[in-house]
């Protein structure tokens, strides 16, 4: 059996799972679960992960490495089905898994190669445990990043996406101190054949003057911005430590879409943190309307070891999954009103293996049958289904 592995969480596990993969692929019977801790339910999903892997492959050697391999280190440690676990922090070192460092090879083609740029987080964010999992923030330099974003181009990827764990703080522990801006225009300038540049969650704070030009004024620059928001209400922004208050949020939603109109905005949002009241929970609300927010990840609020928002006064329960579904609820609608109005746009489409493709604005587009992976063609939907463009 061929090594497998198994990622859970963020786009950056995603691209970690990929150097993982290439580092252990000569190792057989081998079940790798790259693990997620961002919440309890991650941190719930990681050993139902675990215990389906198991039952799938008895007779393998089974690790854990990722977020939830640090933090929760003894609750998974001390589960039956798992027989190692592999520091987050060593997980790309060849030595953490006793194999020989492997020569560099072209990677395998994806219809999208995730480039992970940046990794930890210097913020303390009153509700996040990551930066117990990942450390301090620390980036790739543009060298690094272009050599290899070449591999990846050269196998023929139409689609890059720039990823980290708190990606607009790319190049602040680097020389001089450059911004993410400085990054994302050395690879346009240095790539003219790369077709479509993605970039994925981003801390609206720390947008630079060229980034935000660049995603203003960039083709090549997919009009989609997924913003760290986590909530409306600037009194539990204050209380979560983030750094930008609510009219900051609106402000550059405003000035980007007055320079490129079709850009679509997503956003993550918490859902009941502690001390939010009705009046902060309609914050919440609103500002899934007034941005839009059509692509939303919707987290309900779970206290994480170790943090300061574990030890403040908690929602109830089931106030939070309701608050949450009204917040998936107003998602759904904000996203329902744009999709109609992308009906009868010609829009550029990255085509997937599953039938479907995501356009600049990463709308999903339904394809028409016995199209390629891996292509970028012009679709104009007639209706919409089920999410879908159609």
């Amino acid at each position: 059996m061929s090594p497998e592995v198994i990622s859970l969480g963020c786009r950056l596990n995603i691209a970690e799972s990929e150097r993982i993969r290439a580092l252990v692929a000569g190792e057989d019977n081998l079940v790798v679960v790259n693990s997620c801790a961002v919440t309890s339910e991650a941190v719930r999903q990681t050993r139902q992960a675990i215990r389906r892997a198991r039952r799938a492959n008895p007779d393998a050697r089974l690790l854990v490495t990722g977020c939830a391999a640090d933090i929760e280190r003894q609750q998974l440690s001390a589960m039956p089905e798992v027989d190692g676990l592999i520091a987050n922090a060593d997980k790309l070192d060849a030595r953490a898994w006793n194999v020989p460092e492997p020569e560099r090879t072209p990677p395998a083609l994806h219809t999208r190669a995730f480039i992970a740029v940046q990794n930890g987080c210097d913020h303390a964010c009153t509700f996040c445990v990551i930066p117990q999992g990942r450390g301090a923030s620390r980036s790739l330099s543009v060298a690094q990043v272009l050599s290899e974003v070449e591999q990846h181009l050269a196998q023929g990827a139409p689609e890059v996406v720039l990823t980290g764990v708190d990606l607009t703080s790319w190049g602040h522990d680097l020389p001089g101190s450059p911004a993410l801006g400085t990054l994302v225009r050395a690879l346009l300038d240095a790539f003219p054949q790369l077709q479509r540049l993605r970039l994925s969650s981003l801390d609206g704070i720390e947008i630079d003057s060229d980034l935000f030009d660049l995603i203003a004024h960039e083709p090549r620059v997919m009009p989609h911005v997924h913003l760290s928001l986590q909530h409306g209400a600037d009194l539990i922004l204050k209380r979560m430590k983030r750094r930008h208050s609510r009219a900051q949020a609106l402000d550059l939603v405003a000035r980007l879409k007055a320079a490129r109109p079709e850009i679509a905005v997503g956003a993550d949002i918490i859902a009941g943190f502690p001390t939010e009241t009705d009046a902060h929970h309609a914050d919440n609300l609103s500002i899934i309307a007034e941005l839009p927010v059509v692509h939303g990840h919707i987290f309900p609020y779970s206290p994480r070891p170790g943090t300061p928002a574990a030890l403040m006064p908690q929602v109830e329960k089931p106030v939070i999954r309701q608050r949450a579904a009204e917040l998936r609820e107003a998602v759904a609608n904000a996203r329902g009103a744009w999709l109609a109005s992308l009906v009868g746009e010609q829009l550029s489409v990255l085509t997937e293996s599953d039938g479907t493709g995501y356009a600049g604005n990463f709308a999903r587009v339904q394809l028409p049958q016995g199209t390629a992976r891996g292509t970028i063609i012009a679709i104009t939907p007639t209706q919409v289904t089920e999410g879908l463009l159609v």
